[in-house]
Formats: C-alpha cells, sequence, structure tokens
C-alpha cells in the first residue's frame, strides 16, 4: 500500500506536464468553425468554375495588318508545295526555295534555276550522270575548243630611262655614316636647312633634288648643312644593307 501511493503522485504529476493538444475538428484549419471553412471551399470552386467558362468563350482577336504574305500568296508563289512532286522526275533540279521544279538550261546543257540564273545542277553527280553522255562531252568539249580566242603575246614596253641621278646607285657608291662630314658648307645653318627640306614631301625626294642640283659637293638649297652628303636626313644604309643581302634563288617544291 505504501508503494502504490508514490506511484500514483508520479502518474498526476507526468499527467500535468503534458501539454493541451486542441480539438482541431472543432475548430476547423484557420477558421473559427469548420462550417466556415466548408463555405470558403465551395466560393473559391465557384470562381475557377467562372474563369474557366470566361477562358472557353474569349475569341483571340485578328492579327492586325504587319504587310507579310498571307497565305494564299505565299501558295501562289509555289512555296510550302511536296518537297517531291508526283510529277518531278528524279535528278531534276530545283529553284532556289528547293520546292519547284526549276526551268531553263545553260550553254553546256546544265538546268539552272528559272529565278535564279547562277545556281546550276552541275555538283549534283545524280543529276548530271542522269544527263550527260561520254559522246555528248567530247562534242560539247569540242565546240568549246572551236570557240576558243587565243590572244597573241606582245611584246612588254620599255620602262622609261630616268635621265636624273639614281639615289640608289649614290647610296650604293658612298661609304660614311650619316652625320660624317665629307664636304665643306661655307654658308649653311641648320634652320636653312629645316625651311629648304620643308618644300619636299619625302627625304628621297629632297636627295633626288640634292644630286640634281650638283650634290653632294654643292649644296646651293641649303640641304646637307653638315656635310655628309646626305640631305634632309636621308639615310643610305638600307639600300646598303639590302645589297649586301645573298641572292637566294626562290624554291619551288616539285609537282606530285
Amino acid at each position: 500500500m505504501k508503494t502504490a501511493i508514490p506511484a500514483g503522485l508520479c502518474a498526476l504529476v507526468l499527467a500535468a506536464c503534458q501539454p493541451q493538444v486542441p480539438d482541431s475538428g472543432a475548430t476547423g484549419v484557420g477558421f473559427g468553425d469548420y462550417g466556415r471553412y466548408q463555405a470558403e471551399q465551395a466560393r473559391l470552386a465557384q470562381e475557377r468554375a467562372a474563369r474557366e467558362r470566361q477562358l472557353a468563350v474569349t475569341t483571340v482577336a485578328p492579327p492586325t495588318e504587319t504587310g507579310a504574305p498571307t497565305a494564299a500568296e505565299i501558295a501562289a508563289a509555289g512555296i510550302g508545295a511536296p518537297a517531291n512532286p508526283t510529277n518531278q522526275s528524279v535528278g531534276a533540279p530545283l529553284n532556289a526555295a528547293g520546292l519547284t521544279p526549276a526551268a531553263g538550261t545553260t550553254g553546256t546543257g546544265a538546268v539552272i534555276a528559272a529565278n535564279n540564273p547562277e545556281i546550276s545542277d552541275e555538283q549534283d553527280f545524280a543529276a548530271v550522270s542522269g544527263r550527260e553522255t561520254i559522246e555528248g562531252n567530247a562534242e560539247r568539249l569540242a565546240r568549246l575548243r572551236a570557240q576558243r580566242v587565243e590572244i597573241a603575246p606582245s611584246a612588254v614596253p620599255k620602262r622609261p630611262s630616268s635621265t636624273g641621278p639614281n639615289i640608289v646607285a649614290y647610296a650604293l657608291s658612298t661609304t660614311n655614316q650619316p652625320g660624317q662630314s665629307l664636304y665643306r658648307r661655307g654658308l649653311a645653318s641648320q634652320s636653312r636647312a629645316v625651311r629648304a627640306c620643308a618644300r619636299f614631301s619625302s627625304p628621297d625626294l629632297a636627295q633626288q633634288a640634292f644630286l640634281e642640283g650638283g650634290g653632294p659637293e654643292r649644296d646651293r638649297r641649303g640641304l646637307d648643312p653638315d656635310g655628309d652628303g646626305f640631305a634632309c636626313e636621308w639615310d643610305p644604309r638600307p639600300y646598303r644593307l639590302g645589297a649586301s643581302q645573298p641572292n637566294v634563288p626562290d624554291q619551288v617544291a616539285p609537282e606530285g
């Protein structure tokens, strides 16, 4: 009897500690009572049914005019016809759209497209093999050879000879470096040389005029103030370098 009393007290204490579970059937889910929940579900079902009926009877507005061809115009143009019409023979060429038989032939017998004379079926082996023969090719080759016109070669025109000094030959005849003075310039000045050189569009033209005027010994225009024989900073070294390179013949790979 003494051991039964503490066990009963423990059971009462554990029962008091358990949380109370609400009665969801009495209040419903998210509503004050289950009746309100059922009414809300019925209202939502009516709204869905009304929306579905509205979508079922809604008509699509006709498309606006965009300038695009209509289906009738496309069909009249031959676009959309069967890819392999029954009246088309095997290997017959197609037009540019690849839908209807082409029309017309080239001078060599190749069929060309009706709407584009640049398109031919010469690269189609099936089409060519069904149309061409060895005899026909020989006849066509003979016809083309008869139409060939041979133009005799004419003499190469001679290059007009230059009466003035050659700056390349002059560069190869010199050995001094630019700035190394060889000639005396009595009245030369750098400012005069700047003004004189501004009259020429390139150092080559300035050197040509310098040699034509008596250079390198004389410099009446003041183009070579330092007396190195080179006017307006003209440099002979690129010509010397090109002449010093060995002549290597072009290597032509044998055919085959």
